[in-house]
């Protein structure tokens, strides 16, 4: 679709929101061309990560309040937001951050697991000034990742954050020089996927299980039948880097 573009580079999915005349603003459309992106990165093996960005300088306004008051939803089934903020993605997925990240925008990088932020980018969650409340995964996601106080203020006063305090929040995992951030984040990507994809998809499955344990003990179970544990440890012990076959 049109709105959204992917590109593979090595092993990594940029996945592009491409509406700059609308601050890249979630629509129907959008929302559809993601789940579409997303179900790329999914479904294909040599694919390991995903890079989530903006066109145009911007990442995302949030949800596009035109098209919703003509009846449009940027919500997909039992996917959320975009797509994306109730999705169970097991590949790791970076949100590249430039320019503004609000409302729905914010939501869909929390959605993500790793952020990569410029340093004039904009964090915020203003739906408290509209009558509403950010009910795609802020209010449940932020005030998990930062400390409670620090989280009411953001979901309270609607202010945003720049990509500097979003960094010393803890929102961010690097704060770069504006216009890096999907480099930085193709380079973060690179680095995820080095390591073993049966690995990756199981430390996900764990982090977000109800009862992460249990999640664990049998995750790990798993792990120690596949063929990827006996090559990760033939690599090590043969001092070369391994060969992973997701097996």
């Amino acid at each position: 679709m049109n709105e959204v573009r992917t590109e593979r580079i090595g092993s990594a999915l940029l996945i592009t929101i491409d509406r700059p005349q609308a601050r890249n603003a979630v629509n129907a459309a959008v929302a559809a061309g993601l789940a579409a992106a997303l179900d790329e990165l999914e479904a294909n093996p040599e694919l390991r990560v995903g890079v989530l960005t903006g066109a145009g300088g911007s990442f995302s306004a949030g949800m596009d309040l035109k098209a919703a008051l003509q009846g449009e939803s940027p919500e997909i089934p039992g996917r959320g937001l975009g797509g994306l903020t109730e999705a169970e993605l097991t590949k790791p997925l970076i949100a590249a951050v430039e320019g503004f990240a609000l409302g729905g925008g914010f939501e869909l990088a929390l959605g993500c697991d790793l952020i990569v932020a410029a340093e004039d980018a904009k964090f915020g969650l203003p739906e408290v000034k509209r009558g509403l409340i950010a009910a795609g995964g802020g209010v449940v996601r932020l005030p998990q990742r930062i400390p409670y106080h620090l989280a009411m203020e953001i979901l309270l006063t609607g202010e945003p954050v720049d990509g500097r305090r979003a960094g010393a929040l803890g929102i961010a995992n690097r704060v770069v020089p504006n216009g890096e951030a999907a480099a930085v984040a193709l380079q973060l990507a690179e680095q995820i996927a080095l390591n073993a994809p049966l690995a990756l998809a199981a430390v996900k499955n764990v982090v977000r299980s109800q009862d992460p344990w249990a999640a664990q003990r049998t995750e790990s179970a798993k792990l120690m039948t596949t063929a990827d544990v006996r090559e990760g440890m033939t690599a090590f012990a043969e001092h070369r880097a391994p060969q992973w076959t997701g097996r």
